[in-house]
């Protein structure tokens, strides 16, 4: 424990030498999280199940909601996705007039999966950012999502969105029921691809899905990767997303995440945020998602 309060400890220091003294706190209550597939999902991936796609709101919901007003959607900003199709991808393009209507009113966040250059090349007048999920690992890749693809898929597809758009990419650690699976080897390919930010995420065992009844990885392990990763990437943004275990576990990883300097948490707990304070850091509080 010792060692690790350490590597904390070195890890605050060079976010100090780094970053200006202040931390952005998300709380995305203006970002409405929109499901182009409703409730279905071909893939019926191992951590998901289709359960996340029970808190967004299906996209004829949204359209009834545009025909009324659609200058007076509740929300400044959406983020587009869904269930996935057999190859991975999110079926955005048969709903191309809707999100150009859209994208008149809200910024969009789109979360799309494996796409192929033509798909990619439609997002450029329609995402303010995209969400891109990245794995390393084929046994990883495999066992989660049912998928025969490698590191060299992802990194294409990364490569290619982020010649259109902006690309804000997500790691989630523990993807392989609560086991590291290729997180280190992702961190080393997206150095040499290139990123402007990095959001991590924590697997989280979900009720109904193939991997309910796993743990999550030890918090310990967690809290060491972020500060190697923040010692990594000394002048890069890092955030700690929504997607993470709740209750004491989420206690202790949002204090340690304050302390080894992440730049931006989403729905930090109160000791994270008083945490905060102590270490005089200015709280910069957003309310859209992590990745705007």
């Amino acid at each position: 424990m010792e060692q690790l309060d350490a590597l904390v400890k070195d890890a605050w220091e060079v976010r100090r030498a780094h970053f200006a003294d202040e931390i952005y706190f998300d709380f995305p209550s203006l970002t409405e999280s929109i499901s182009l597939t409703g409730k279905s999902c071909a893939l019926n991936c191992a951590h998901c199940g289709g359960h996340y796609l029970m808190g967004m709101r299906d996209v004829t919901e949204i359209k009834a909601q545009g025909s009324l007003n659609s200058t007076n959607y509740a929300f400044h900003s959406a983020l587009i996705s869904g269930g996935c199709t057999i190859d991975g991808k999110v079926p955005f393009t048969q709903h191309l007039d809707f999100l150009s209507n859209l994208k008149k009113d809200v910024r969009l966040n789109f979360h799309v999966g494996l796409l192929d250059g033509d798909e990619i090349r439609l997002l450029k007048d329609l995402a303010n950012v995209v969400s891109f999920d990245f794995v390393a690992d084929p046994e990883t890749i495999q066992e989660v999502y049912g998928l025969m693809k490698g590191l060299e898929d992802y990194s294409r597809v990364y490569q290619a969105l982020r010649e259109v758009v902006p690309v804000m990419p997500h790691l989630t650690l523990g993807l392989r029921g609560g086991q590291w699976g290729g997180e280190e080897r992702a961190l080393d390919a997206l150095e040499e691809l290139g990123l402007d930010g990095l959001i991590f995420n924590v697997f989280i065992p979900t009720p109904g899905t193939r991997y309910a009844q796993k743990k999550p990885l030890p918090v310990e392990e967690v809290i060491r990767f972020l500060a190697g990763a923040r010692m990594r990437f000394p002048d890069l943004s890092l955030a700690l997303g929504c997607m993470r275990p709740k209750g004491r576990y989420r206690q202790a990883l949002d204090e340690a995440a304050v302390a080894l300097g992440l730049n931006r948490l989403v729905m930090p707990t109160p000791g994270a945020r008083r945490l905060a304070g102590e270490l005089g850091l200015r709280v910069i509080k957003g309310e859209e998602c992590c990745a705007l």
